[in-house]
Parts: C-alpha cells; structure tokens; sequence
C-alpha cells in the first residue's frame, strides 16, 4: 500500500509561530513583534519549480542481507524527518492544512513548513508572517540581552534547545529529551545493527543508537570514519545549523541513507594525497594557510536512496563534508561523500537546460557530467584548506563570524575547489576532460546556486563570486545576451577571491565579512533578466524525490 506523504499524516493542525524581519545581521538586532500588516503578505506556492526524481540504485549488486538491512535504514530516517518538522515550525500560530490548495499542500511539505527556502524564507500561507529566525530553537519573545544574560553554560550548544519554565525563566533542554524521536531512532538503528553482517557498519550504528540516547556523537562519528568496505551507509542525527538563523548555534536533524559506488569511490583516493602541497600553494600570505590540512581525508561516491530532514528541506544536498567538529577533522579526518545519482539528476534536468539558455553556443560543449562532479566533489574536500582558527589564535572562525560563517566558509570551498582542479590539472592529476571543462561549468552552476536565493549560505555564496567575477571581467556578455567564460582573466580572479576569502577567515572579520555581502551579495538587473529568463524557459530550481522501499523495489 501506497505510503501517505508526512506532511498528510501529521495532525490537521500545525503550530506554527509568526515573527517579523528579514535575514540581516542577527547578532546586531532584536528579534521583533510581528505586526498585522505583515501577515497578508503571501507569495504564491510554487511546486512547478522542483522536478520529481526517483531515487532508486542497482539493487542487484546487494547481497540479501543488505536488502533486509536498508528498510531499518529508512525508517530510522523518516523519524529524523519527524524532527525536523519540530525544528522547522515554531509553536504559536495554527495553520489548518485543510484550508490550503494542492499546490501549497505539496509546497508546504517540499519546505518543511509555509516559507518559501528559494524564496528568501517568504510566506506563501495567508496569516503567517514571516519565518522567525530562530525557528524553533528558541523562544518566540526571545531577546539578545536575554540570551547573554542567561547562565546555562550549554546555551549555545549545538544539541539543546531553549525554552521558558515556568516562572519565564530561559533554560535548556538537551536534544535527547526534548526529541523522543531520538530515542525511538537509536531503537531502530540497534535493531539495524542486530541483523547487519557487516562489522564496521555493525559497530557505527550500535555507537550511533547511544550517541541518540545522550547527544555525545564524538564515538560515533569516528566509527563512522573507520568504515571502509561497507556497501551500506547511514549519515544520521542533528548536523548542519543553516536553519538557525538567529545565531548559527543549533544543529538540525537529517539523514541519508546511502549505496557506495565502489568503483567510482576507488577512483577518487589518488586526490588526498596532495591536500598538503595545495595547502601550501594557496595564493595567500603564509600567515593563512599554517595549519596542516588533514590529510586522512576519504572521497567516496555513493548511490543515496532515501534524504530526511534538514538535507531533503529545498534545495536538495548533493555532496557531503563530516564531521564538522574541527577536533575530530584533525584528530581522525573527515569523508567527503559524493551523492553522484542526485548530482546527475539536477545536471540532467537543471544545468544542461540553464546552458542552453545562458551560456554561448560555441562554450556549451565543456558543459560537462564529470566537470561538474569534480566541482562538486573539490568543493567538498576545499573545506579543509585555509584555517579552522583565527591567526591570533584567540577562536575558531566559526566562532569570530557567528552567522556569516556558513555562506563564506561555502564560498571559500567553492573557488578554492575550482583552485584545486586548476592546480592538479597543470600536474597532470586530474584529467578528466578539459580544464575549460570544468571553468565554463562553474560558471553555470553560478546560476544553478544563485536562484536558491539570499536566505541560503550557497546562494549567498554564488550571488558574491558572480558580482566579482563581472568586475574583474572573467566572463563576456556577449550580443546574443548569453555568457562567455575568459580562461585568463577568470583564472586571475579565482586566485584573487580565494585570497580575500582566505584573509577573512584568518583575521575572524565578522564586520568585513558583512561588508562583503552586502557589497558583492546583491542581484542586478541584468542578472534578474536571466534568471528570468530562466523561470520563464520552465527550468526547475531543484528536485524533489520518489523514494524509499517501493521506490527501491524492495517492499
């Protein structure tokens, strides 16, 4: 029997809080009242802009075992699911689904919520208002002073929550607590790991199961590293904080579940070995490139069958950095995992069609499978270039820049990736294609990440290189009003991006990383046309899935 959609299962009624102000610079604002005129404020639902993908893997080369194993997988994930719907919606207002349309029932589930993620966080439900930065970590009345001021030493913890008791008093609660699901999660993920005959699987989810029930990951997240021959892989539990805007402290609940592609993944070992000699030859003064990359970093491929949470909310995650904790990176490592069946839908169905509207005839040949997947997968394995701590050594810079951190940190790995590539390919290392190759289809990927808009730290990201790719000249507006790659001129404005980003994270300058985007993070006007363009061609923005066990064949 068909499954029915979460956003139909859950009660008739949503709580929902309304809050009021756009996505600035938290750290200097109250959060605000909303006010009534704001609430009739509603852009129209838009479902037409994702595409429907089946996510779906060759399950023949599964063993048996595997194929019992994968349903647990999934369900463990759809509970991370549950979750993020809590984190996503605050509890104030109520929003009867009943009285919404198809199109804004089916957006309202694509969003986790009645704010557009493409759109700026804007309402598309009448009476809501606009979505309150803190989601739901935080009190809805909440002040900074008040936060400050509170004592609770794990405030700003990524795995607790801030609520009032009752005397109005600011406490936390820990994750575990709060979030049932997480412990009905760590049941499913031991029941998982009961049946796997795979140890190293095996062993992680036994340790994940706990890291649920106590919000301590640290164990599990190295087990997780120590996987290296297993077929099956589960990223699971509270990870990326993009969803609090107020302060960038929570982390929200995600999951995939994942196939390794184990031929593709074997292809990609060779790259790590040369994350030290990149690192020194970042082009930036010494001062900015002293610590020492990890260098037990992994490049895997993988076939993902089921997203959850925070990753499946909007624009859809095509590649993976973990762990983030900068400890265990340069303790134990990271993996870089490449979610190449995704990342060949939205090429298929979103980029080739943006080059055939934007990019010159005579360049729409380097738009290319294998350049965007190298882009994508340097993307990820650049987030160890630079430092993690401010060159005075006082902080990380994730500390020193508070919010702005995610769309700079975005930034830096996506031109440093694009550096990296330049790099390997004069050693002859990557030779996948052309150089241009990879240069015309970073180009338009620009205009792929820039429409998630300036609610999203890769949107922001892309909006800041495209402005000073056009200043600095690296690409051609040519007559026919489509676009032009100049290898020389992108390549100098590659190394000198890199260098600004670079300096920026070093010196922790949160006030000239706000300058920054505020001078390079708007959209002109030419800029509007295109992407207009863009919209009016009917090219969808992201993708959204059939998944799961019926989606596999495996029901």
């Amino acid at each position: 029997m068909k499954k029915i959609p979460f956003y139909l299962a859950i009660a008739s009624v949503v709580a929902i809080q309304a809050s009021c102000g756009a996505p600035k610079t938290p750290q200097n604002e109250e959060p605000k009242e909303i006010k009534n005129d704001t609430l009739s404020k509603v852009v129209k639902a838009r479902p037409e802009i994702y595409a429907k993908v089946a996510l779906t893997t060759d399950i023949n080369q599964l063993t048996e075992n595997e194929k019992q194993v994968i349903p647990l997988l999934i369900e463990a994930a759809r509970l991370m699911d549950e979750i993020f719907w809590k984190e996503s919606i605050p509890e104030n207002i109520n929003v009867d689904l009943s009285t919404l349309t198809p199109d804004q029932k089916l957006f309202y589930q694509l969003n986790y919520g009645p704010w557009d993620r493409l759109d700026n966080f804007k309402s598309f439900v009448e009476g809501v208002g606009e979505k309150p930065l803190g989601a739901n970590f935080y009190p809805a009345d909440i002040t900074k002073a008040e936060f400050e001021a509170m004592s609770a030493p794990d405030k700003a913890s990524l795995y607790t929550i801030v609520r009032r008791d009752s005397s109005n008093n600011l406490i936390t609660i820990p994750y575990h607590q709060f979030f049932k699901e997480q412990v009905m999660a760590a049941d499913v993920l031991e029941k998982a790991a009961k049946l796997t005959e795979d140890k190293e699987l095996k062993k992680y989810l036994t340790l994940r199961a706990e890291a649920l029930r106590t919000d301590k990951y640290d164990p599990s997240d190295i087990a997780w590293l120590n996987m290296q021959n297993n077929t099956l892989d589960l990223i699971i539990g509270p990870i990326e904080n993009y969803e609090d805007r107020l302060y960038g402290y929570k982390a929200t609940h995600e999951a995939y579940v994942l196939v390794k592609d184990k031929v593709w993944s074997e292809k990609l070992k060779k790259y790590v070995t040369y994350l030290q000699e990149l690192q020194e030859n970042l082009p930036v003064d010494a001062t900015y490139k002293s610590e020492k990359p990890g260098t037990d970093a992994q490049l895997n491929a993988y076939d993902v069958v089921y997203y959850a949470g925070d990753c499946n909310g909007g624009s859809k995650t095509i590649a993976v950095n973990l762990p983030n904790d900068e400890a265990i990176q340069k303790s134990v490592g990271t993996r870089r995992s490449q979610l190449k069946n995704a990342m060949r839908a939205k090429f298929d169905q979103i980029l080739i069609p943006i080059s055939e509207v934007l990019i010159h005839e005579s360049q729409r040949k380097n738009i290319t499978f294998d350049a965007f997947f190298a882009n994508t997968m340097f993307h990820e394995v650049a987030h160890g270039l630079g430092v993690k701590n401010t060159i005075d050594g006082k902080q990380t810079v994730r500390e020193a820049l508070k919010e702005k951190y995610s769309a700079l940190e975005e930034g830096k790995a996506d031109i440093l990736g694009l550096y990296m590539i330049h790099q390997l390919h004069g050693k002859q290392v990557y030779t996948d294609g052309e150089l241009m190759d990879n240069y015309v289809t970073f180009m338009a990927s620009i205009f792929r990440s820039v429409r998630f808009g300036a609610a999203s730290a890769h949107g922001q990201a892309n909006m800041v290189r495209f402005n000073f790719f056009k200043e600095k000249g690296a690409f051609v507006f040519n007559e026919d009003k489509t676009y032009s790659v100049d290898f020389d001129k992108m390549t100098d404005a590659m190394n000198e991006l890199s260098a600004i980003i670079l300096k920026l994270q070093g010196d922790g300058d949160y006030d000239g990383v706000v300058k920054l985007l505020e001078t390079k993070g708007g959209i002109d006007d030419q800029l509007k046309t295109d992407l207009q363009k863009l919209n009016d061609a009917g090219i969808p923005v992201d993708i959204y899935f059939e998944q799961g066990v019926e989606a596999l064949g495996l029901n």
